[in-house]
This record gives structure tokens, sequence and C-alpha cells, in this order.
């Protein structure tokens, strides 16, 4: 068989080249103050259907520590802290606003628990960590703190949702199963 006969019949393919560009860094999301339920639960999906944790600092009007926790934690996310680690998005939660403490938003403090002002809580896949939640004043003015605290929640990136690929309950049971 003549080498051309040969190749023909081996019906090779020619493989082609690809590039591939460097994976875009995760660019964290710093969203209006939340004034009304409806705009909570959509920031709530949006970070959830981004696999990316919702940074929440619940404050109020009259909170003089709310002053300078909020403006810190802000600049700390708009400067990039826990991009490396998958990004965050970032909200204040206006506790005394009228739709929020009266209403239909009423509950939203009773059901993430909140009890002190201000107080940092982390929702990674929709579902509060309330393991890791700040109150202390000291911490929560204390920079340091606030980026170890930024990039840990960061780490999350949606591990809690998906399958049970997190660390929960169904994560244990089915973590191992891989196809």
């Amino acid at each position: 068989m003549s080498p051309v006969t040969r190749a023909l019949n081996l019906n090779l393919r020619v493989a082609r080249g690809f590039s591939t560009s460097r994976a875009s860094r995760a660019q964290n999301q710093i969203y209006a103050s939340v004034r009304r339920p409806d705009d909570f639960h959509t920031y709530q999906l949006l970070s959830s259907s981004a696999r990316t944790p919702l940074l929440t600092l619940w404050t109020t009007s009259w909170c003089s520590t709310c002053r300078v926790v909020a403006p810190l934690v802000k600049s700390l996310v708009e400067s990039g802290v826990g991009e490396q680690e998958g990004g965050v998005a970032f909200c204040t939660v206006e506790y005394d606003a009228p739709d929020i403490m009266s209403g239909e938003g009423g509950g939203l403090g009773m059901t993430y628990m909140i009890t002190a002002i201000p107080t940092l809580l982390s929702f990674d896949a929709g579902e509060a960590m309330t393991q890791t939640k700040v109150t202390d004043g000291r911490k929560l003015a204390d920079r340091t703190f606030l980026e170890d605290w930024i990039r840990n929640e960061a780490r999350r990136h949606g591990g809690r949702g998906g399958g049970g690929g997190g660390t929960g309950v169904l994560g244990g049971l089915f973590g191992g199963l891989r196809g």
C-alpha cells in the first residue's frame, strides 16, 4: 500500500491548537444599601447564582459604631480584599428602615438572629453563616481582623450549595461520591 493510500485509510485528524486566556480574577461587588426585603432577597439570589458569598453589615441610623465600621468594610471590599480567594459581594442592611423593621420585612432581623448592631453576617448559597457572625465592636473596627474574616468568607465561594459539595450534612454524606 502506498504512503498516500495508507494515510487516507488511517483517517487521520489534524489537531488544532487553541488558545486560552488567563482565568479572570474574581471581582468583588458592592451593592446599594438595603432598605426593602425585596432588595435583600435579590442580592442573595445574585450572589448565590455567582457562587459568591454575600457579606451583610446590619446597621441603624443612630449607631455611631456603624458610621465607623461601614466605611471600613466597604473600603476593604473595594480595595480587592478577598478577590484572590474567589471574591465577595457586600451590602449594608438598614435595620431601622421602615420596610425592614415592620410589615413583610419585619422578620428579617429575627430570621437571621440579628440581636446586636452592628452585625457582620455572611451568606453563602443563600444560607446565613451564623457561626462566623461578628457583633463585637472591637473586632469590627480592627482592619486586620476584617481582612482575615473577608478572606475566609470568600474561600467559601458557594461551597454550601450545589449538590452536596459543601461541608453540610449532605456534603458529608455525598461529598466522597465522585463520578
